[in-house]
């Protein structure tokens, strides 16, 4: 349940993405002051976080799960599909691939 952005510059495409947030070009996503994203349509608000790792040679993006409450299929794919489609509508020049994993990774904080 991460998502991958291939990428030479992972703190630039993090950088990027937070100003288009913070200049409202990107309405439809949020972050706290820990840093992590959750979708902001009020269906999606806060049923799960996107933590950032600037990892080598890409931006990663980890589930956060909120506490006592388990993430369904549902919400994760679709926190997976419309962030993708974000950084590609606002930022596809900073990286070369975007990619999801199917099921969780060691990084993802699900259990």
């Amino acid at each position: 349940m991460a998502l991958y952005f291939t990428t030479t510059q992972p703190a630039q495409l993090l950088a990027r993405y937070k100003k288009m947030i913070d200049d409202k070009e990107v309405e439809t996503w949020s972050y706290d002051q820990d840093g992590d994203f959750t979708h902001t349509p009020d269906q999606w608000r806060n049923k799960a976080w996107l933590r950032p790792v600037i990892e080598t040679g890409r931006l990663a993006f980890y589930v956060i799960k909120p506490n006592g409450v388990n993430i369904s299929t549902t919400v994760y794919s679709v926190y997976h599909g419309r962030f993708i489609e974000s950084m590609l509508a606002h930022c596809d020049t900073l990286f070369t691939v975007g990619q999801a994993t199917a099921l969780p990774a060691a990084s993802d904080k699900v259990a």
